[in-house]
This record gives C-alpha cells, sequence and structure tokens, in this order.
C-alpha cells in the first residue's frame, strides 16, 4: 500500500471488481451515503443499491453496487456486494429497457404487482444509467 491511500477492494460472489490504492470514496451505505479517507474511524455498514465513487489523484472512478456489506478501517476499505458493476460494463441500452419495464410495471399497477421489487429495479436502473453516462462524460471531456 503507498503512503497516504486506502487499500479498496470490491468484490461479489463471482469476482473481483476492484483492487486498487485509492484517495477517498463515496458509498451507499444503509443510512445514506457517506464519504471515506484515509484514517477514517472503523465502521461496518449495509449496503444499499447505488454509486459508489473513488478517487485517484485527480480522476474519479465510478460502479454501481447493490447490497451486501463494507467495512472501513483506518487504511483499507472492504465491500462485499451482491452484485457490482464497473460504469464502462454497463449496457445503457439494456438499463434503459430495465428501467422502462419498471416504470410500466408500476404504472399498471394492480394485484400481481409487486411494488417493492418494481421500485427497486427503477432505481437500479436509473442508478446504472447515471453511472454510465458520467463515464460517458469523462471520455468525451
Amino acid at each position: 500500500m503507498a503512503d497516504g491511500t486506502i487499500d479498496l477492494t470490491i468484490v461479489t460472489p463471482e469476482r473481483a471488481v476492484v483492487h486498487e490504492e485509492v484517495d477517498e470514496l463515496q458509498i451507499p451505505g444503509a443510512e445514506g451515503y457517506f464519504g471515506v479517507l484515509l484514517g477514517h474511524a472503523p465502521l461496518f455498514s449495509e449496503l444499499k443499491v447505488g454509486e459508489v465513487a473513488y478517487r485517484k489523484a485527480d480522476r474519479w472512478f465510478f460502479l454501481v453496487v447493490a447490497w451486501g456489506f463494507v467495512e472501513v478501517q483506518p487504511n483499507h476499505v472492504r465491500l462485499l456486494a451482491e452484485t457490482a458493476e464497473r460504469a464502462h460494463e454497463i449496457d445503457i441500452d439494456r438499463a434503459m429497457r430495465a428501467k422502462q419495464r419498471a416504470e410500466e410495471r408500476i404504472t399498471r399497477g394492480g394485484e400481481d404487482v409487486d411494488y417493492g421489487r418494481a421500485l427497486v429495479a427503477l432505481e437500479r436502473a436509473v442508478i446504472r444509467i447515471q453511472v454510465a453516462r458520467k463515464a460517458e462524460h469523462a471520455v468525451n471531456a
């Protein structure tokens, strides 16, 4: 580990997604987003569906995570997520279709619609679209 950096690891049951030295993170915890800098107090939290952003020098990187846990120590952070995707891995067209399907289920309503599940699907699709677009703008900037 380099002096002054945080050892970041993000894994899912299927794969290791990130193992990098970073300067700063923003994480979607169960009680809302929180930031992490070197020397952060130890913390353990559930993850919600959301965006993880981390900075290396002057460049930001983005991922989408869904559910799991995060452990924060003064010089390392471990995210154990059910799912995680780097911004460049996201298929925007697929995410747009998922968003449309979720919106249609919510609008249609009825007894056969699981509103909680539809709302989570909508939230996840919207976050995936936002993160993918951030990556596009970073490349085109």
